[in-house]
């Protein structure tokens, strides 16, 4: 369903945001690879277009709450070095979004993940302490960042790739991806407001309305990211991100 005036939106739509909100803060605490679900909730609740507009201001809501708690453990060679492949990416996301047909986008995207998390569990299976250093793996994987997350904020299921290939520890992995993404969803924000027109006035109201269930989430993914050991932590961001890849094929 479209976003109508709030007092038009039904009762299940209300359920399904508030527990996308809830997911948003367990995703932005540590507990990677989820992100998946909240889109899928949203996309649920209202028509898939308009859900990214509603989503977007929520993503920055718990950014600033992870970057808050997760500040120090920032590395910011990472997000240098990534981060202008996803600008590039957000652009192209933004000049071919509205033409794409969104079959074929989830297909190929679900495909490409489920590659790179199979590249990545072979990887880990020889034990290698290789890294990536050439220019291209970061400039693919970041254009298709972007790309993805100009499309349906799908782009988490790519860093978290990017971030398991550079081997990042646990905590510097919530942090850098914190910084990272607060940077973009703050520049995707305008291109909602001005370009797709996708964020008004009536959908903010709203995500005010969703911030509890954002902080229910943080407070819930803070404490559980304390309990999980680091190799099964990485283990656990290869299992949902292919989880989450399902999903968009069934979705």
């Amino acid at each position: 369903m479209p976003l109508a005036a709030s007092f038009d939106i039904s009762i299940t739509a209300w359920a399904l945001a508030f527990a996308a909100a809830i997911v948003i803060g367990l995703s932005k605490a540590g507990i990677k690879g989820i992100a998946i679900v909240n889109v899928t909730l949203m996309a649920l609740a209202f028509d898939a277009k308009a859900s990214t507009g509603i989503v977007v201001p929520l993503l920055i809501v718990g950014d600033i709450f992870a970057v808050i708690y997760y500040n120090r453990h920032a590395n910011w060679w990472y997000i240098a070095r990534f981060l202008p492949w996803i600008l590039v990416g957000i652009l192209l996301g933004v000049l071919i979004g509205n033409d794409l047909d969104e079959d074929v986008f989830k297909i190929a995207m679900a495909i490409i993940i489920l590659v790179s998390v199979v590249m990545m569990y072979w990887w880990d299976r020889r034990k290698s302490k290789r890294v990536p250093t050439h220019w291209a793996f970061a400039g693919f994987v970041g254009t298709i960042a972007g790309i993805t997350t100009m499309i349906g904020n799908l782009g988490g299921a790519f860093s978290n790739i990017y971030f398991l290939a550079m081997r990042v520890q646990k905590n510097e992995f919530i942090g850098t991806a914190a910084w990272l993404f607060l940077i973009i969803n703050v520049i995707k924000l305008p291109l909602h407001i001005f370009v797709w027109k996708t964020v008004t006035t009536e959908t903010l109201l709203f995500d005010l309305k969703l911030v509890p269930g954002i902080f229910l989430g943080v407070f819930l993914g803070i404490r559980l990211v304390k309990l999980i050991k680091e190799d099964f932590y990485r283990k656990m961001i290869l299992v949902l991100t292919a989880l989450g890849a399902l999903m968009i094929l069934i979705k």
